[in-house]
């Protein structure tokens, strides 16, 4: 593969010889990727067909082509053969350059220098380019934030694409820069696509979500507003990926889920596979928190089934008066529909082929389910024990759960569980174990027989677990105690090692039951002390020896006396058990033990293992009487040789049913990250009604006449002020809020209709005709009223005359605040201080104008007041002030210096020089006063502000604060934080301002709208995202203040 990855130059300067084909042609060879479509080849050779379109058929240039093709292994690319390709007419060379550019990135060279040539081709009509330049952007985006973001406006206008894989990839690239600072453009960039024609950009959107949710935590209440919309929709595309971002933000707002449960169970059997997962998750801890345990009355039977045969007349009374209450009790159990919806609309979902999804409906089942209705799933498990290994290893994790609670659904599927010899280790323990939970008195001669053929097995681990397995089922079952203990007495003479100390550790479980019956099996087992060597085996013989040697009063001390000799030999685990037989010998036989016990004890006193030592001095004192020795020395017998009770062999599974079955969190019987606990059963059952869709008006009437009235009743334009209402959007429900559909022109009759519902084509021709007669009817008032409010005609005055009167007016000088440049104290008694004066900068008109004033607090004179060493941002510029000469103590002097900031809020750093000091200041501007105002009629606002819809418009609600009580504190503030010109309007609710970026020139709209209660919405509308996010945040809090 790697050979493919080069390409040598003279091939390249060949190809660029080949003749240009159409664009169909071109388009034709870069295949589409869709949604659907499968995998590309990535790293295909130049095409056969571009060989034959050489300007000279001779074979001289097609020898040469062939030889450079055949040099591909030796000649890689170099960085300025890659920007020719890239700047070439051809897709095909464009999409090969991309090709090697990732395959560069992915072998871990620096390929950032090729970003300007790569960010060109995002305008590429060629998808496959477009989708390799946005991967290369992906890659270079968090750790080169500066160059990401040069591409956001590309992005922003791939967001508005007509194709809408292009649309998805945008947004998908732009979620995926991790860059905080653009967090607001992926906020709305969000809420664009949320709203978007295609189901595959609003399911990109959903992903999008959790994305934006991890970079920034603090957007989360939008966020919730975004998926509340998205889980709305009624496309099986987008419900499983709303649902993730759902359970990734807000996993605890079941609220949002209500109205949309049903759609969601019936849109379940057509989603895909893996949103299936999601939403079946989602479903069963909603349902554990609205409905009620269908296995509630079980219980309730089973603590009143039985009474007392023997009971006083004062009981009986009791008892009749509590009947009425245990009825009540014992009422039925009634489903709830919906709960019977979902449980109907998962059952299907146990055929799907994705293993996953089977798993899902299962553990809905036994979480959910009646215990009637539980049975089916079993066989859809079953089936799945045929697939891989890694999906046997979690369907049998949660068949052993399952087995504890319902044993009788997979009884009848005994044999699917029986080992097979090419199953892995970790199957077969996991089958043991559901085998083993199986058991009962009817199938265990089966199961038995099936352990002892695994004790044959090769496999060590494998024997060792079937031989506890047979511990277990006679733990279980009475009736097959002793048969198993004699199998496992008989092990004790296999050749094997690991099977003899693996039957002797269950068979020490097994004899605490009933020691007295089984003396002649210890008798055995301490024969075979000087035999087995490991020391888990050896440790549970002494303890056996130790704890019933009452049973064997002959043999114990001598296995003392053989266990003292190889005491320094042995573990640790086997010491301490050598330790506790002296002890306990000691206290029931000191005739025959006392010395061997006092040598045992002296071994032990010098031991290297601090607890052996420990144990022994311990010991000592308690069973060795002396005059130091305490009250315990006179209970020793009582606390060595007390009533031990038997131990309970249980499942491991046996408490792992608290975790969602299907989880992470079972299969590693932890909690995992992100692990959301499965809600209690409600005592009481919630309000259903919540569930309940209200059914919209126009869906009840009767006929096309009817909604016709129904439609009618809205006008289409509002009554006040010649303004048109909020128009609605097909994709969004949210109110566009800009009131600019008032009108004088063509362009708001386009505009009115552009937002007409889609379902409205299908009405009859005289609908149109009287809405139409009625929109002219509105428009001719609109224009009446217009010329009437309008008392200044703009058209009439140059407005260059009048730009200095409407700065002076929007502007007072109380506005212009003083921003500290340098301290007095550490500008050693220089003070400076700055600000933006608003006036237009001579020299250079793109500068801002920064007013500086030097103040000199020393007693002596300042000299060369100068800027160097200017440290700015790509694209900044500065144009200083001329050198102060001379500053005389105590005196003060203004200069104006520009700055163009690029359309930025990033400071400008630079040192201010005297002749004895430097100082590093820096300016950072409010994004307020990047602008200059813009003078504009109402109709060319209005014309204006359409062109900059969608994403290019910010919507915010706000309280205003006590002190904006009218229109003029409201404009004094707007203009006290921006730099705009206020423009006329006809409605009195509404301020609208003007102004463009000193820099770039983009036009930034503002509009307030009052409304009744202290409420307001504002408007922004700029080209350039950023800056208009900035500025609304601004205004809000100048506002609301």
């Amino acid at each position: 593969m790697q050979k493919l990855l080069q390409l040598p130059v003279n091939a390249v300067n060949i190809v660029k010889g080949v003749q240009g084909v159409t664009q169909g042609q071109e388009e034709a060879l870069s295949p589409v990727l869709t949604p659907d479509s499968g995998p590309q080849n990535w790293y295909s050779a130049v095409q056969p067909e571009e060989l034959r379109h050489l300007r000279s058929g001779g074979t001289e240039d097609r020898s040469a082509l062939e030889e450079g093709l055949n040099s591909v292994q030796t000649q890689p690319l170099r960085h300025d053969d890659l920007k020719e390709m890239l700047d070439s007419n051809k897709d095909s060379l464009k999409l090969e350059a991309m090709k090697r550019i990732v395959a560069m990135i992915a072998r871990g060279k620096n390929a950032s220098d090729l970003f300007p040539a790569v960010v060109k081709n995002v305008a590429c009509k060629n998808i496959e380019v477009k989708k390799l330049v946005y991967v290369y952007l992906v890659r270079y985006a968090e750790e080169q934030q500066d160059l990401a973001l040069l591409s956001i406006s590309t992005f922003q206008r791939g967001l508005k694409d007509p194709n809408q894989l292009i649309r998805a990839s945008a947004l998908r690239v732009l979620s995926s820069i991790r860059v905080t600072i653009i967090v607001p453009i992926m906020m709305l960039a969000i809420k664009e696509a949320a709203s978007d024609m295609s189901p595959y950009v609003r399911k990109t959107a959903a992903h999008a979500i959790p994305k934006l949710h991890s970079l920034d935590p603090e957007q989360k209440d939008q966020l919730i507003e975004v998926i509340e919309k998205l889980l709305a929709d009624k496309t099986t595309l987008v419900a499983g990926s709303v649902v993730m971002a759902f359970e990734e933000v807000c996993p605890d707002r079941i609220d949002l889920i209500h109205k949309n449960y049903r759609k969601l169970c019936n849109l379940l059997i057509d989603v895909e596979e893996w949103g299936q997962v999601v939403i079946i998750n989602m479903l069963t801890r909603y349902a554990r928190t609205q409905f009620l345990n269908p296995n509630i009355n079980e219980s309730l039977l089973e603590e009143n089934s039985e009474k007392a045969f023997y009971a006083s007349d004062d009981e009986e009374e009791e008892d009749k008066k509590a009947e009425p209450a245990t009825l009540a009790k014992r009422k039925p159990y009634v489903m709830d529909p919906d709960h019977r919806l979902l449980l109907r609309n998962t059952k299907p979902l146990l055929q799907s082929r994705n293993a996953a999804v089977v798993m899902a409906v299962a553990q809905l089942y036994f979480h959910l389910a009646p215990k009637a209705e539980v049975g089916i799933i079993a066989k859809a498990l079953v089936r799945l024990m045929r697939s891989h290994s890694e999906v046997q290893y979690v369907v049998l994790q949660n068949v052993a759960t399952m087995s504890i609670k319902r044993r009788g659904m997979f009884e009848p599927y005994l044999k699917s569980f029986y080992i097979r010899s090419t199953d892995p280790t970790q199957i077969k323990v996991l089958k043991l174990e559901v085998l083993t939970n199986l058991a009962n008195e009817t199938n265990i001669s089966t199961i038995l027989r099936e352990f002892q053929t695994y004790i044959k097995s090769m496999d060590k681990d494998f024997v060792a677990a079937s031989i506890q397995a047979i511990g277990r089922c006679a733990t279980n079952i009475g009736e097959v105690r002793d048969t198993c203990l004699n199998g496992l007495v008989q092990l004790l003479s296999n050749r094997d090692e690991l099977v003899v100390a693996e039957s002797v550790v269950v068979i020490k479980k097994l004899l605490q039951m009933q020691p007295e019956q089984h003396s002649d099996i210890i008798k055995h087992m301490a024969k075979l002390i000087d035999n087995i060597q490991v020391p888990m085996a050896r440790a549970s013989i002494l303890w056996l020896i130790g704890e019933y040697c009452e049973h064997v009063p002959k043999i114990a001390p001598d296995v003392l006396r053989k266990m003292a000799k190889s005491f320094t030999n042995e573990e640790d685990i086997v010491k301490l058990q050598i330790i506790n037989l002296a002890a306990k010998l000691y206290l029931t036989n000191s005739k025959q033990s006392k010395l061997l016990t006092q040598y045992v004890l002296n071994l032990a006193k010098y031991d290297q293992n601090y607890d052996i030592r420990d144990r022994a001095r311990f010991i000592r004192q308690l069973i060795v009487p002396t005059d130091k020795s305490g009250a315990l020395s006179k209970y020793a017998k009582k606390l060595f040789l007390a009533l031990k009770p038997a131990p309970v062999l249980e499942s491991p599974f046996k408490d792992r049913d608290h975790f969602q079955l299907g989880s992470l969190s079972h299969l590693l019987n932890a909690k995992a990250a992100g692990y959301q606990e499965l809600p209690n059963w409600p005592e009481s059952a919630p309000d259903p009604s919540v569930r309940n869709v209200e059914i919209p008006d126009w869906s009840k009437c009767s006929s096309r006449k009817d909604r016709k009235e129904k439609k009618v009743e809205k006008p289409f334009y509002s009554d006040s002020e010649g303004e048109s209402g909020p128009t609605e959007s097909a994709d969004s429900e949210s109110d566009s809020g800009s009131g600019s559909a008032s009108a004088s022109g063509s362009d708001e009759s386009g505009s009115g209709s552009e937002s007409e519902e889609s379902g409205e084509e299908t009405e009859s021709d005289e609908e149109e005709e009287d809405e139409e007669e009625e929109k002219k009817k509105r428009k001719k008032l609109d224009k009446t009223k217009a010329k009437k409010q309008c008392i200044i005609n703009f058209d009439q005055f140059d407005m260059n005359k009048i730009t200095s009167v409407f700065s002076q007016t929007l502007a007072p000088s109380g506005s212009i605040k003083m921003y500290e440049l340098l301290h007095r104290i550490k500008g050693e008694g220089l003070a400076v201080e700055y600000c933006f004066s608003r006036q237009p900068f001579s020299p250079e008109p793109n500068m801002v104008a920064v007013q500086i004033q030097f103040t000199n607090n020393t007693n002596s004179e300042t000299k060369n007041l100068h800027i160097e060493d200017p440290r700015l941002q790509s694209g900044m510029r500065i144009r200083e002030f001329a050198e102060i000469d001379v500053l005389a103590a105590g005196e003060s002097v203004t200069v104006v210096m520009g700055i163009d900031f690029c359309d930025s809020t990033q400071a400008a750093n630079f040192q201010l020089c005297t002749h004895t000091r430097k100082f590093f200041v820096s300016i950072q501007p409010p994004v307020g006063e990047l602008m200059t105002p813009a003078f504009l009629t109402e109709n060319d606002f209005k014309k204006e502000q359409g062109k900059l819809m969608g994403m290019n418009e910010i919507l915010e609600k706000l309280t205003l604060g006590e002190k904006c009580v009218n229109e003029h504190v409201i404009v004094e503030r707007v203009t006290a934080t921006a730099n705009l010109s206020r423009v006329p309007c006809g409605s009195d609710k509404e301020c609208r301002f003007a102004g463009k970026t000193v820099s770039s020139g983009c036009l930034v709209l503002v509009t307030v709208t009052t409304k009744e209660g202290g409420g307001a919405q504002l408007t922004v509308n700029c080209e350039k995202m950023l800056i208009g996010t900035m500025l609304v945040k601004d205004i809000l809090q100048a506002l609301s203040q």
